[in-house]
């Protein structure tokens, strides 16, 4: 895999050395998390939604109805910038100022492409894949209004950076005698035990 081309305008500069524009790293972040926050200008102001998203090879796709303000702005070609971050962990410092948090974020900025009526079956199939691998050979697939009424949009990963932080506070030596606790509290997210619903709408087994 080769490195991104850094561009200036998207470098970044604070903590740069957290910096990775290495297309196996930006990979790993985007394939591990599940939701992006997308930023946008509309008429009436900056806007940033979560999405669902699913990294398709060397781009990102999302989807939504066609009618949302999302969708019409992006596939007028609106430029975008789609952030990922999964939180590792809380670091506990001995002094208020070094508290920070260990963390891996991508940052892709771009113009979201609408797929042609061809590809947008197979792309919202990755969708589902995504839930869960070999779901969308299970699965009802999307109808013909079902997808006239759903626009997806690619996203090219070009401008794009990784930034991470990983290990334990930065206290300064002054204060690694206090008597304060100092580390890092793990985080993860997990998967829990399924849980069913009827054609009601009710939980079963309840």
């Amino acid at each position: 895999m080769t490195d991104y081309p850094v561009v200036a305008a998207h470098r970044v500069r604070q903590a740069a050395a957290r910096a990775h524009y290495d297309a196996e790293t930006v990979h790993a972040v985007l394939d591990a998390g599940l939701v992006a926050h997308v930023a946008f200008m509309s008429d009436a102001g900056p806007v940033s939604l979560p999405m669902f998203y699913v990294r398709d090879g060397e781009r990102v796709l999302i989807h939504g109805s066609r009618k949302s303000r999302l969708m019409r702005v992006l596939a007028g070609g609106a430029p975008l910038c789609l952030t990922v971050t999964m939180l590792d962990g809380l670091v506990m410092a001995r002094s208020a100022f070094h508290h920070s948090m260990n963390y891996r974020s991508v940052m892709v900025h771009g113009v979201g492409t609408p797929l042609p009526a061809s590809e947008k079956s197979a792309a919202l199939d990755l969708f589902v894949e995504r839930v869960e691998k070999g779901r969308s050979a299970l699965v009802r697939p999307s109808n013909v209004q079902e997808l006239k009424a759903t626009e997806v949009l690619a996203v090219p990963l070009e401008q794009v950076v990784a930034k991470m932080r990983i290990g334990g506070p930065n206290d300064d030596a002054e204060d690694m005698d206090l008597p304060v606790w100092a580390g890092v509290v793990p985080l993860t997210q997990t998967e829990g035990a399924r849980l069913s619903y009827g054609a009601d709408g009710h939980m079963q087994g309840v």
